[in-house]
């Protein structure tokens, strides 16, 4: 049997559709690990507020401080 003209091989479409799925996993994994080494690697430092549960009319106060 003869393919018909302008189609391709059914083992080219699933390689093309494997490559395109693997593609996309990819982007999804490392994007996901670039945010958790982010999350993981940024330790914010303390910031001057407020004592806890005494804050002034347009301030904020932490509401457990960790410094």
């Amino acid at each position: 049997m003869t393919a018909r003209a302008g189609s391709a091989p059914p083992w080219r479409r699933l390689a093309i559709g494997a490559a395109i799925v693997l593609t996309v996993m990819g982007i999804f994994l490392a994007a996901n690990a670039h945010l958790l080494y982010v999350a993981l690697q940024s330790q914010p430092d303390c910031v001057a507020h407020g004592k806890p549960g005494v804050a002034k009319p347009g301030q904020f106060s932490a509401a457990k401080s960790s410094c």
